[in-house]
């Protein structure tokens, strides 16, 4: 689940793990969505033996899950650019990997392999999608979740004042610097056909976001405290509006939702 925003013009990651409020996010996300992903992980059946690949997991939450989901008899390998956030992990492998430009993991082919808010921010996604493909095992599920923020681009759906409208505002200009740095904001709708055309079967999806919860308000916190100087170097926004929206956060007022997160799956042919 880490945001690996590569920057094509050379500026480096949006969302930078080395920063403290990195583990706020993954705490956060893994607040959100964890409950739906392992969802996910129990509709394809996920089981005793299975050998998984957790893509860009981020903080140890996903692979935790699965590390006891498939027992001694499996094996699970998370793979990140930054695996500072797992460090002491116990229960499966870590290793630092770029799913853009390494090849896959030893221990494949896989059962599993899944990714969460790792495609939409790569510049070179379809190549990473057709590694993860090639590396299923014959029968094996590939499981992509990634956020749609064009579906659904308000972080306060119910905009009703002026507090509402700053949130808005800001978001706006987030989405702006994910632009600018090659994330595609509409990814996360195109994933069933993106998993048809690269030949698995079975594809099914759904849709998932939040609209009013404590981690929103955790999450939105420490996503504006990190993206802050990107927003004020970039004209989209004043540092007196950037505290004016984080009070408005910390005083609990505001409805905050999420993109919608888009989950789709589909399973490698038999021979």
């Amino acid at each position: 689940m880490t945001p690996e925003t590569r920057n094509p013009s050379g500026e480096g990651y949006l969302l930078d793990n080395r920063q403290a409020e990195a583990g706020r996010r993954f705490t956060a996300l893994s607040e959100l969505f964890d409950p739906s992903t392992f969802r996910h992980f129990t509709t394809v059946g996920v089981g005793e033996g299975w050998r998984c690949w957790e893509v860009g997991a981020g903080g140890p939450a996903v692979p935790s899950w699965l590390a006891g989901r498939v027992g001694p008899s499996g094996h699970v390998v998370a793979t990140d650019i930054d695996t500072s956030w797992m460090r002491g992990a116990a229960g499966f492998e870590v290793l630092r990997h770029d799913v853009t430009a390494d090849a896959p993991p030893a221990g494949g082919p896989f059962d599993l392999i899944h990714a969460r808010l790792v495609l939409v921010h790569l510049a070179e996604r379809d190549r990473a999608l057709r590694s993860m493909v090639e590396a299923l095992r014959p029968g094996g599920w590939l499981v992509l979740e990634d956020g749609d923020p064009a579906l659904q681009p308000l972080i306060c759906p119910d905009e009703y004042g002026p507090e509402q409208e700053l949130a808005n505002r800001l978001r706006r200009g987030f989405r702006e610097l994910m632009r600018q740095r090659g994330a595609d904001l509409s990814y996360g709708r195109k994933l069933p056909r993106l998993l048809r055309e690269a030949g698995l079967t079975d594809v099914e999806a759904d849709a998932y976001f939040p609209i009013t919860s404590p981690a929103c308000t955790v999450l939105e916190e420490a996503t504006v405290r990190q993206v802050r100087g990107a927003l004020v170097a970039a004209g989209l926004a004043t540092d007196e509006e950037i505290d004016r929206h984080l009070a408005h956060v910390a005083a609990g007022g505001l409805d905050l939702g999420t993109a919608p997160m888009v989950s789709a799956w589909g399973r490698r042919p038999m021979p």
